[in-house]
């Protein structure tokens, strides 16, 4: 089916998209059906309805669950079993009490947007979410802080770093596209992502906490914040056990840039500081550090890693199922279609990047897509257009990518568990969030764009 009512196969791509999307939802919230199995039907009807040839949809569907679960299962399982033993040695308790004693309670929000800053520019947002969810929980149980308030901070610092900060992969091919200075790059991205986190995060968390109340899962609390420990770890070893995937990963980042591609010691250092890896290492070491240490026996540790395990089973499948439907929606077209119309409107250089990321990342859920394409499309247009800023285009493409994650996206989902939220709840709060940081970025980016 190439066109509905007469109007171009490019807009009739966009109908068919907001259809699906907007069935999707009413599925979930209005006749309960499982999230899981309602992605999958969601999936087959944007493929069906936009043309594909029905292999094709199978296809598609099929490798967007392989592309994200091949990561996200494996960072889920290791980031599960580290913050059970961080549960279990009171680790979790250790950093929450500290962070409540330097910050009070009352800025415990602002402390947990700080951390996810330092430690979401070098780990991918589903790693860094996986790591500091634990202390979410903490935190929230032991002061009685709404957990959005805390939640939505963390999340907001992780994001908008991993759209905005090289080395993040969309970043660094955004860089590369455009031709933009890496380190001014990396400079600029920090002053836009520090307001926009702070609107985002614990101002918009602090409002909206009051109007929507949720609590986790018991199951899920219990396996990440209970210990039985009456004395607790040390705040430095708990504290470099649960940074040393990012020291790992920070180590391989400094190390790319130094030295070239093929040189031995640096696919040596990459291969340690790949997520899997690291997380594997401070797994290993958490064993002796949150485990043997503290008097825990191997039996003991097997059960923990056993048992923290289940509750994370159907955030797998959601994640995946997610992944799946936006691949979909990319190999439907989608994302083509926006950047033709877009392109069609004639302007600025910055904003066109702006509105062309944020309309891809609306229409197919995934960030790093809505980043190099935007990028792709406007670098020709701005590189005939006289003083725009190189730098500044490549933060205004992650702004834009930042925006309205919803049903589409794996991390809508990976954050609707995580805080057991209803799918209207989570757009109330994760997609407005988003929204929030990425038009405070873009704001940011326009007001530098005067100085630059």
């Amino acid at each position: 089916m190439d066109s509905i009512f007469g109007l171009s196969h490019n807009v009739s791509l966009l109908l068919f998209a907001v259809i699906a999307i907007v069935g999707l939802i009413v599925l979930i919230a209005k006749f309960n059906m499982n999230p899981f199995v309602a992605l999958i039907v969601a999936a087959l009807f944007m493929g069906l309805i936009s043309g594909m040839k029905m292999p094709d949809i199978l296809t598609a569907f099929q490798e967007g669950v392989a592309g994200v679960l091949g990561f996200i299962a494996i960072v889920l399982g290791l980031g599960t079993m580290l913050g059970k033993m961080m549960a279990e040695s009171g680790g979790a308790e250790r950093v929450a009490r500290t962070l409540v004693k330097v910050f009070g309670e009352k800025n415990v929000h602002w402390a947990m947007m700080v951390v996810a800053l330092i430690c979401g520019i070098p780990v991918f947002f589903q790693v860094g979410v996986v790591l500091l969810i634990p202390l979410v929980f903490v935190i929230a149980k032991h002061t009685g802080t709404p957990l959005l308030k805390i939640g939505l901070s963390l999340v907001a610092g992780l994001a908008v770093v991993h759209s905005l900060v090289p080395p993040h992969p969309a970043a660094m091919l955004a860089v590369g596209i455009f031709e933009a200075n890496l380190g001014k790059t990396i400079f600029l991205s920090l002053l836009v992502a520090l307001p926009a986190a702070a609107l985002a995060g614990p101002i918009y968390g602090s409002y909206i906490s009051k109007k929507i109340k949720v609590e986790p899962t018991g199951e899920l609390v219990e396996q990440l914040t209970e210990s039985k420990h009456k004395d607790l770890p040390g705040f430095g070893i708990t504290i470099f056990t649960i940074l040393l995937p990012v020291i790992l990963m920070l180590f391989a980042t400094i190390v790319d840039l130094r030295y070239p591609a093929e040189n031995s010691f640096r696919q040596v250092v990459d291969f340690i500081g790949s997520p899997v890896v690291a997380l594997l290492i401070s797994l290993l070491f958490s064993f002796y550090s949150f485990g043997f240490a503290r008097g825990s026996s191997g039996k003991d540790i097997l059960k923990f890693t056993n048992e923290c395990l289940g509750p994370v089973a159907s955030i797998v499948l959601l994640i995946g199922a997610g992944g799946g439907f936006n691949k979909v929606l990319t190999a439907s077209g989608v994302g083509e279609a926006i950047a033709e119309l877009a392109t069609a409107a004639h302007l600025s250089p910055i904003v066109l990047a702006f509105m062309i990321a944020g309309l891809i990342r609306a229409a197919v859920g995934s960030a790093t897509v809505a980043m190099t394409t935007a990028a792709g499309i406007v670098a020709p247009i701005a590189a005939l257009t006289p003083g725009v800023s190189p730098e500044l285009l490549v933060l205004a493409t992650g702004a834009g990518s930042i925006m309205l994650s919803h049903v589409n996206d794996s991390g809508f989902w990976l954050i609707k568990e995580f805080f057991n939220m209803s799918v209207i709840q989570t757009l109330k709060t994760w997609t407005v969030m988003e929204t929030i940081l990425a038009f405070a970025a873009f704001g940011m980016v326009l007001i530098l764009d005067l100085f630059i």
